[in-house]
């Protein structure tokens, strides 16, 4: 903002500060008026240098009014004594009609004239032409002849033709025929313009940046013919009727224009399109390679700033015409490639190429104003999006195609799985199925961009999640065909079921490899997702193939249901376990020799537990006991067990395991007055189960109903007292489900 002026009081007062500047006043005053008498004399220097320039001013004025109203009085004599020259000349008359006989007959000779010589001429315009034609990135020695002989030679035949418009009809055609060679050489020279208009960087490139600077000049001249054609013809058209007799002698309404500028700069730019386009052709079954050869484009650029720019003057700013063309012809090619969205390598080496299209131009000074409209229409990023819906379409199409075989495979079972080179059975499909992945994935990662690898991995968790619902529900398909039609499906479900846990196990291998490999290419901000993203698919993978190993046991005690339905029946005395543990060591057989040994380990604990749940609920719905006949049955069942699975893992774990039944078997051991000590131990891991404990004791048969009430008694007290309560982490004995009463009556 502007400063506040000063007053006077204000300026006095600055140099007025103290005491002792009272003392200065007169010093102050006489500096003043020193000041004040220099202003005045340049004040009065001034004014009279102005006085004097005003008055210089007004006698130049005054003397061009009296100049103006002089040529005003002479011009009108002029007129007035042109106005009718009759009365003047008495013989103006005669003078005019012998005057005009004599242009007449001039005029008539040079015609003569000029169509005798023409052919002539034409023959050695033709020859100049056809030579120079032949060469067209030759110098053109012979432009500027031809076209000066040319220009006298169309001239001659518009004047002709003009003259000629109140002749015959007859006549008329007979001229038009004498000059049909003429307009043939016109028209040849024309193309022969045009096609050096559409060379003129390959004639830079040849050296012949003179043959180019003949064809601005051509083109100049012409512009300037055509220019006074078209302001006369508007004068005639503009002026009054006398005016335009002056402009009789005028044939511009018989020139042909021409618009040489304008039809060289259309040739350019016909010329960058095919230019483009044959270089798009040239590549078009490798469009990246395309992309990658596009340098030359920067490489005219830059010859045509240096060396073209110079032989045109500056107000057809070509250097402008040029980069918008190429810009425009360039833009219609990458239209046309994102437009196709079939190859997704394409649509991402596309992306990253508009990137690195607008920091070339920056780097050649190019202003963005001239790369208008931008690159598909400035919105590249739709590439990222059909990128990733060619990539979701791909591996839709892929996956469903190779789901649609696995699952046909899986579900006729006509040959047996193959084995792999450590003798496990398997499948292809997770071999395939990463061959996909890993290529798509791959691609991603080279966009150098987190956000797509990280868009990339979340369509690919997508869909395998997709494909492991698939087979969760087809193996519980099977199985329930198996266990309600086993006569109308094919064999082999286990062998399958081991096969697919195989290829599970491989596929969350797989992902993991994947995990590890890409987690040091992103920044942490998108590292998380695809952490999260792959992980989730790892515990897909194993959940299927803990789908598989669950439905291998499964199968096992499908077939193992009569025998389980006899535990602690009749039959159950006479060894029904050791029937139970044959049957699981047949199954675990095959297992043993063709399920990963990862999955094995797992099974066999799994298969552990389901035979002690399986047990247990059928002893906590146990019909009447035969003691102590039970209790050693149930001591030679923890034998047969534990006996089988040493062979299948650690001792040391099968005790753990087997301890449960340990302690229910000191339970039916134990005497009616020391059975609460048994429990204790029990329910210091097990937590209480009293209506366990309680079915437990009622299926004693040496215990009464007294019996069993005062233990049940003494077991709920000790309970109460000890606060016993169920332990944190719940045990197997949480999946024991205990039946009620009326339930028990029945079984019984």
């Amino acid at each position: 903002m502007a400063a506040a002026p000063i007053s006077a009081a204000q300026a006095v007062g600055e140099y007025l500060q103290s005491p002792d500047d009272l003392a200065k006043i007169s010093a102050f005053r006489k500096k003043l008026e020193k000041e004040k008498a220099s202003i005045d004399a340049r004040l009065k220097n001034g004014v009279r240098e102005q006085l004097q320039a005003t008055r210089e001013g007004l006698r130049k004025l005054f003397g061009t009014r009296d100049n103006v109203q002089v040529m005003k009085d002479e011009m009108l004599g002029i007129e007035k004594a042109c106005a009718d020259p009759h009365i003047r000349v008495p013989t103006f008359d005669q003078i005019s009609r012998v005057s005009m006989v004599h242009r007449n007959f001039e005029s008539t000779e040079e015609m003569v004239n000029n169509l005798l010589e023409m052919e002539a001429k034409l023959n050695d315009i033709e020859r100049m032409l056809a030579s120079d034609s032949k060469d067209i990135l030759g110098p053109a020695p012979n432009l500027l002849i031809i076209h000066y002989q040319l220009n006298q030679l169309e001239s001659f035949r518009n004047q002709t033709m003009h003259q000629a418009k109140k002749a015959k009809q007859s006549s008329q055609q007979t001229l038009a025929q004498g000059f049909e060679r003429l307009n043939g050489v016109i028209a040849a020279f024309d193309e022969y313009i045009l096609e050096l208009a559409r060379n003129i960087l390959n004639l830079i490139r040849a050296g012949q940046p003179d043959a180019v600077v003949k064809l601005i000049k051509v083109a100049e001249l012409e512009g300037r013919e055509d220019e006074k054609a078209v302001a006369l013809r508007f004068v005639k058209k503009a002026a009054k009727v006398d005016a335009a007799l002056k402009f009789r002698s005028m044939v511009a309404n018989a020139r042909v224009l021409k618009h040489y500028r304008s039809k060289i700069v259309k040739a350019i730019t016909e010329s960058i399109q095919v230019k483009f386009e044959e270089a798009f052709q040239r590549d078009e079954k490798d469009p990246v390679g395309f992309l990658a050869n596009l340098t030359w484009m920067y490489q005219d650029l830059i010859r045509i700033e240096k060396d073209v720019v110079p032989c045109f003057p500056p107000d057809y700013d070509i250097y402008t015409h040029y980069i918008r063309e190429y810009h425009k012809a360039l833009n219609t090619i990458v239209k046309r490639l994102a437009s196709s969205k079939t190859d997704a390598n394409l649509l991402l080496a596309l992306f990253d190429w508009l990137k690195e299209y607008k920091e070339n131009m920056r780097e050649l000074n190019i202003s963005m104003d001239l790369l208008d409209p931008p690159l598909l229409d400035g919105k590249e990023q739709n590439l990222i999006e059909d990128y990733l819906q060619l990539i979701v379409q791909k591996l839709d199409e892929w996956s469903n195609n190779l789901m649609k075989t696995e699952i046909a495979e899986f579900t006729k079972r006509e040959n047996p799985p193959e084995v792999d080179s450590e003798g496990l059975y398997e499948t292809q499909g997770a071999v395939i199925l990463f061959q996909m992945v890993n290529q798509q994935i791959d691609l991603a990662a080279e966009s150098g961009q987190g956000a797509i690898l990280a868009r990339v991995v979340g369509e690919t968790n997508r869909v395998m999640r997709g494909l492991q619902e698939k087979w969760v529900k087809t193996i519980e398909g099977e199985f329930k065909k198996q266990t309600e039609k086993p006569d109308e499906v094919a064999g082999g479900l286990v062998e399958y079921c081991i096969a697919l846990a195989n290829d599970q196990i491989k596929s969350a291998d797989y992902a993991e490899a994947l995990l590890a490999r890409l987690e040091p290419l992103v920044h942490e901000k998108y590292r998380v997702p695809i952490n999260e993203r792959l992980n989730d698919a790892i515990d897909g993978y194993l959940d299927v193939a803990k789908k598989c190993t669950q439905t291998l046991i499964d199968i096992i005690f499908n077939d193992l249901k009569p025998a389980t339905k006899s535990l602690f029946g009749q039959p159950w005395y006479d060894g029904t376990i050791q029937q139970v543990v044959e049957t699981i060591r047949d199954y675990m057989s095959d297992y043993q020799s063709f399920l990963n040994p990862s999955l094995l380990e797992l099974l066999v604990e799994d298969l552990l537990d389901a035979l002690l749940i399986t047990y247990l609920n059928a002893l906590a719905n146990s019909p009447k006991l035969k003691m102590p006949a039970a209790a050693r049955r149930v001591q030679e069942d923890i034998s047969e067990i534990r006996l089988f699975f040493s062979t299948l893992k650690p001792a040391k774990e099968i005790d753990d395991s087997l301890e449960v039944l340990e302690m229910i078997l000191a339970l039916l051991e134990a005497s009616k007055d020391i059975v609460f000590l048994s429990y204790w131990s029990f329910a210091k891991v097990h937590g209480p189960n009293l209506a366990f404990v309680e079915g437990l004791m009622k299926s004693r048969g040496d215990f009464d109903r007294a019996a069993v009430s005062d233990v049940m008694e003494s077991i709920k007290r000790k309970v109460k007292d000890e606060n016993i309560q169920d332990p944190p982490e719940p045990t197997i004995m949480k999946k024991v489900a205990v039946q009620n009463v009326f339930s028990r009556f029945l079984r019984t």
